[in-house]
């Protein structure tokens, strides 16, 4: 991987770790927006006492 800051290796341990680190952020990061899209498209739940926040 190379930019303008030099290049590094990306069979580096360390590098590859952060960018597996990373990643698995990411996916995180989408599931919750597809949980929050999923919940925000579910009917109103009935019966709740307070209506919606």
């Amino acid at each position: 991987m190379v930019s303008g800051a030099g290049s590094i290796l990306v069979t580096d341990p360390t590098f590859t770790s952060m960018l597996d680190g990373f990643a698995q952020a990411v996916i995180a990061a989408d599931q919750a927006v597809a949980d929050l899209h999923a919940r925000q498209s579910e009917p109103p739940a009935t019966g709740h006492a307070g209506g919606q926040r």
